[in-house]
């Protein structure tokens, strides 16, 4: 085997058009070494590297090393033929776009030349070799070759990057979804493309089943300005930001803060809308339990402020009542009016004090009768319990007593007989039981307190709720709030709040259990923070 003297690792050759290309391999075969001499003078022109070997199993030892473009092989040879080689190479992958010139000094037949074309020859060249033809052949063989490794090193490239740019993609989305927020890109007619899993965890609806929706249409979006206004921005300024109104896949109403983003095409048309939401709806509850909770916190200090003033003025009127009722000169009818004025001012000046002390609240734990809290509760609602016509049963088995403080308990109580009384607009039965309780006999007693009616119950998909924060089944009247604070409440005095609602064909009943243990440490409750009315 030998070469033209020029190295056979690639290097480089001038074209014509006075391009830089790579050289190419070209390999010649023949068993006689001056026709080899010959071909290699008719083609060293061209500056490629020109390889010769003297058999067929040479110029097979080389093709599997090697890159070549073009083979150039005598027909007639010893051992392995023109012919036998041209089939041996197509039959494996990397040679079978390889042209293959047939070179033949005898008379060939149009049957072997259909026979050589079929073993995979490209074109044929007879003896006497034309030096123009056979370089004009050669060389266009030979640029094709390098067209041909450009476009795989250029489609390699392109896969790469495609690759590349589908993994930037895939990542992405991943980041996307990986995003809280609800992210969503809609056509113009409202057509949802993208959905990711934030959008799902809002919303409720999985991601195969938004896209192809009018993204509106199922979210039911309640704009805060009309939407020509919004589309308006969009056009003007490529944004738009503020709160929708829209409802999730339960029939929840959520208020979703929304940034809008418009994606123009190529030409500059307005092609998609890109929308990022983020559910505030429990940050719009908490901003309106501040602002409630600052009007409690004023309502409570001004009332604490009249009860105040308004006590002296009542004990000094008290007083007179007193004498006038026992002055000789009034006749027992007089006497018997003045009783009652006197009593009915009692009742006054009791409701006054209960007010003070719903906002004076102590600084140290004291012994608290829990009989006494719910009745000063219940005589506090008795105009809700009788406008609602509720009939009340109280059933205080012990005169057990907390170490704690009134104002917390009376808080937690008052909530409970609160939503009691609201849960039965039409009327209904409310019983308050006051008892000692032990699970087992070895047990430490616990006092136990049951709230107990027979209204609208309580629903089992609110029931995993109840007790969280902003959760109200109140829609705009309730905070959320107060079950939460009456659970934090408890469990500060290592209490516990248990709830049950049952139905029946023609009754519904729920009842709230408040535990306490029978004996308190003073010292831990001193130790925690203090619930009021006006933090709530």
């Amino acid at each position: 085997m030998s070469t033209s003297g020029l190295d056979q690792s690639f290097g480089s050759v001038n074209r014509r058009d006075g391009a830089v290309s790579q050289k190419v391999n070209i390999l010649l075969v023949d068993d006689q070494p001056a026709k080899l001499l010959s071909y290699e003078a008719i083609l060293g022109e061209l500056g490629e590297n020109l390889v010769k070997v003297t058999s067929g199993t040479e110029a097979l030892e080389f093709l599997l090393k090697n890159n070549v473009a073009v083979v150039l092989t005598d027909v007639s040879m010893p051992g392995i033929d023109g012919f036998e080689l041209a089939d041996l190479m197509r039959q494996h992958p990397r040679f079978q776009k390889t042209a293959i010139i047939f070179i033949s000094a005898i008379h060939m037949s149009d049957l072997d030349r259909i026979k050589g074309y079929q073993r995979g020859a490209v074109d044929y060249i007879s003896v006497p070799v034309v030096p123009e033809l056979l370089r004009a052949k050669v060389s266009l063989f030979a640029e094709l070759h390098r067209k041909r490794l450009e476009l795989e090193r250029l489609n390699l490239e392109l896969e790469q990057r495609v690759a590349e740019r589908t993994e930037e993609l895939s990542e992405r989305a991943d980041l996307l979804d990986l995003a809280t927020d609800a992210i969503m890109v809609r056509d113009m007619a409202g057509i949802v493309r993208f959905w990711n899993s934030g959008a799902e965890n809002l919303y409720g609806w999985r991601r195969e089943e938004m896209i192809g929706q009018n993204l509106h249409s199922i979210l039911a979006t309640k704009f805060s300005i009309p939407f020509s206004r919004i589309e308006a921005s969009l056009y003007q300024t490529g944004r738009w930001e503020g709160n929708l109104q829209q409802i999730t896949r339960s029939g929840e109403s959520v208020t979703v803060a929304c940034r809008k983003a418009l994606k123009l095409d190529k030409s500059g048309k307005p092609e998609a809308i890109l929308e990022l939401g983020r559910d505030i709806t429990a940050s719009l509850r908490a901003e309106e339990a501040l602002r409630t909770a600052e009007k409690l916190a004023a309502m409570g200090r001004v009332a604490g402020i009249i009860a105040h003033e308004i006590n002296n003025p009542l004990e000094a009127i008290h007083n007179i009542f007193h004498l006038i009722r026992h002055h000789q000169s009034l006749d027992e009818e007089a006497k018997e009016y003045a009783r009652m004025a006197e009593e009915e001012l009692s009742r006054v000046a009791h409701i006054v004090k209960q007010t003070l002390s719903f906002y004076r609240e102590s600084q140290q734990p004291v012994e608290v009768s829990i009989a006494e809290v719910l009745d000063n509760v219940l005589e506090l609602q008795s105009r809700n319990i009788h406008l609602q016509n509720v009939a009340v049963e109280k059933r205080y088995l012990t005169d057990a007593t907390v170490q704690g403080f009134p104002g917390e308990l009376r808080q937690v109580f008052m909530n409970l007989i609160s939503n009691a009384i609201q849960a039965m607009p039409s009327g209904g039965r409310l019983r308050v039981t006051v008892r000692e309780y032990s699970a087992e006999p070895n047990q430490d007693k616990k006092i136990s307190v049951s709230v107990t009616d027979t209204g609208s119950g309580i629903k089992p998909d609110h029931a995993k709720h109840l007790f969280e924060p902003f959760f109200t089944t109140k829609a705009a009247k309730g905070t959320g709030l107060g079950l939460w604070i009456s659970k934090g409440i408890v469990q500060k005095y290592d209490g516990s709040i248990q709830f049950r609602s049952l139905r029946c064909s023609a009754l519904t009943v729920t009842s709230f259990r408040v535990m306490f243990p029978a004996q308190m440490s003073a010292k831990r409750l001193d130790s925690q923070p203090t619930y009021s009315v006006s933090q709530a």
